[in-house]
C-alpha cells in the first residue's frame, strides 16, 4: 500500500490549516493537528490494522496554530514549532499515558513548511524562503540527527512533489521575480541542488506541478497556458514526449478541483492511474475520481465527516478516506475505483437502451450525478467503509455547473479551441539530471 501526502501543510504566512491530514509514505500512520479552540495537540493515525485508531500526543502546554506535524514510517510524528523567528522540531512518540519527545534542532527562518513525504518515509525535509532564494532543509533521518541544509534554490520556492522513489529528484514551484510566472523546476538534491526545467509550456504562463507519481510518471499539473488568467488542471507523463494535456472534464466553472491522491503501482501505464480529487464549490466539498484513459470525472458524495482533501490508494485501486465523527472519531471509508466506473458504465447503457426504445424520456430513468442511477451501485454501495459504522452521504451530490459523469467531447484532449504550444511537455526524467546543467540554485 502506498500513501501520497496530501493538503498543504502550511499557508503562505505559515499558519497551519487545523483540517490538515499528512499521511505516512507506506500508508501506515497519519497525524494532524487536532482539538478545539486554542487546545491544539498533535494527533497520530494508525491506518494499516484491522481498524484505524487514533492515539493524541499532548506536550506540555497546547501547540499553537502554526505548528505542523508530519508522521514517519516508523510510527514517529515530527513536530515543526514556530518560536521567535525560527522553527525548532522533535518528533513524537507515545511511552504509555505520556508523550516523549526527541528533540531535533532547529531552522532560523521566519517562513518554513514541511515538504510531503518523500517515498521512503525516513526522512523529512522542508522548504524555507528567504528573499532571493528558498533553502531545502532535511529536517529528520539525516546522518547527524540534526537539521541540516542541502541546497539553496535561487528565487521563491513553493509545491513540492517527489519525482522518484529514491527521494532525489524534487519538483517546486520557482518564481524567479516579484510578479513573474511560476514554473516547475527538477531539483536534484544529491548534486546540491542541481535544477533543471520541468515545466515550460509558454515563457509568460504559470506551470506548476501538483502531484507527481513515481511508479508510473504521472504528473498532475496547472497551467493558465490554454486560457490565459485562467488556470487549468492537466497531465502530462514524465519521459514522455507528449503534450500536457488539459481534459475538458476536468474544468468545472463553478467550482474549484484539486488533486490529492494518485493510484500507485502503475508501472509504465500511467493512463490508467486512478486519481482522486477534491471538488470545492459554494454547496460544499466533495469527491472527484478520473483516470486519464477514461476521460470522464466520477463525482461523488463524500463521507460525512471527511477530512476534505485526505486519502490515499491502493494498489488494487480502492481510495481510502478517512472521516471524523462524534460518533466514529477516526474512520476510514473505502471507494473502489472499478466499481464506481463499472455502476455509471452500466448506468449509461440503461439509459442508452431506454432511449432507443422510447420507453422512457431521456434523463427519467439515469440523472448525472445521482447514484441511484438504474443498473448502478448506490453510494452507500460503492463507498465500503473501514468500519461498518461509516456513514456515507446517501444521494446526489452538490452540483457545479457541469454534471458528475461529464465524457470528453472527440478529440477534447488538449482540450478547447486554443492549439497547445509545440513544447508543452514535461522535461524528460532521465534526462533532466544528466543534460543542460544550470547549477546550484
Amino acid at each position: 500500500m502506498t500513501a501520497c501526502a496530501i493538503e498543504t501543510a502550511a499557508e503562505d504566512d505559515g499558519a497551519v490549516s487545523r483540517r490538515a491530514f499528512t499521511i505516512a509514505a507506506n500508508g501506515a500512520y497519519a497525524a494532524r493537528l487536532a482539538g478545539d479552540g486554542e487546545a491544539l495537540f498533535p494527533e497520530r493515525w494508525t491506518l494499516d490494522g484491522p481498524e484505524p485508531y487514533a492515539v493524541p500526543l499532548p506536550a506540555a502546554q497546547p501547540e499553537d496554530p502554526h505548528a505542523q506535524v508530519l508522521p514517519l514510517v516508523d510510527g514517529r510524528v515530527l513536530i515543526a514549532r514556530r518560536t521567535a523567528g525560527r522553527y525548532v522540531f522533535s518528533l513524537l512518540y507515545p511511552t504509555g499515558p505520556r508523550t516523549g519527545e526527541l528533540p531535533l534542532g532547529a531552522v532560523e527562518s521566519a517562513s518554513l513548511r514541511l515538504l510531503p513525504p518523500p517515498p521512503d518515509g525516513a526522512r523529512a525535509y522542508a522548504l524555507a524562503p528567504g528573499e532571493h532564494s528558498t533553502g531545502v532543509w532535511l529536517v529528520a533521518g539525516g546522518a547527524h540527527g540534526a537539521p541540516e541544509h542541502v541546497a539553496e534554490i535561487r528565487g521563491r520556492c513553493s509545491g513540492g512533489a517527489w519525482l522518484d522513489r529514491s527521494g532525489r529528484m524534487l519538483a517546486l514551484d520557482r518564481r524567479l521575480e516579484e510578479g513573474g510566472p511560476a514554473k516547475a523546476v527538477a531539483v536534484d538534491l544529491e548534486r546540491g541542488g542541481e535544477v533543471t526545467p520541468l515545466l515550460q509550456i509558454t515563457d509568460d504562463s504559470e506551470d506548476r506541478v501538483l502531484l507527481a507519481d513515481p511508479d508510473s510518471g504521472l504528473l498532475l499539473i496547472r497551467s493558465d497556458a490554454p486560457s490565459p488568467g485562467h488556470h487549468r488542471l492537466g497531465w502530462g507523463v514524465l519521459g514522455s514526449m507528449m503534450p500536457v494535456r488539459f481534459p475538458e472534464c476536468l474544468r468545472l466553472p463553478d467550482a474549484a478541483v484539486t488533486p490529492f491522491a494518485v493510484q500507485p503501482g502503475q508501472t509504465l501505464t500511467p493512463e490508467t492511474c486512478a486519481v482522486a480529487v477534491r471538488i470545492d464549490a459554494a454547496a460544499g466539498s466533495w469527491l472527484g475520481l478520473w483516470r486519464p484513459a477514461g476521460r470522464r470525472l466520477h463525482q461523488l458524495p463524500a463521507p460525512r465527516g471527511w477530512l476534505a482533501g485526505a486519502g490515499l490508494w491502493t494498489r488494487e485501486g480502492v481510495l481510502r478516506l478517512p472521516y471524523a465523527t462524534g460518533a466514529v472519531p477516526c474512520g476510514l471509508a473505502g471507494v473502489d475505483a472499478a466499481r464506481v466506473e463499472a455502476a455509471r458504465s452500466g448506468g449509461e447503457r440503461a439509459r442508452g437502451a431506454a432511449r432507443e426504445a422510447g420507453a422512457v424520456r431521456a434523463g427519467d430513468a439515469v440523472r448525472a450525478g445521482d447514484e441511484r442511477e438504474a443498473g448502478a451501485v448506490r453510494a452507500g454501495d460503492a463507498v465500503r467503509a473501514g468500519d461498518e459504522r461509516a456513514a456515507v452521504t446517501e444521494g446526489p451530490v452538490p452540483h457545479a455547473a457541469t454534471p458528475s459523469a461529464q465524457a470528453e467531447c472527440a478529440g477534447g484532449e488538449p482540450s478547447g479551441p486554443v492549439t497547445t504550444p509545440g513544447v508543452c511537455k514535461p522535461v524528460p526524467l532521465q534526462q533532466a539530471p544528466l543534460t543542460g546543467r544550470a547549477g546550484p540554485g
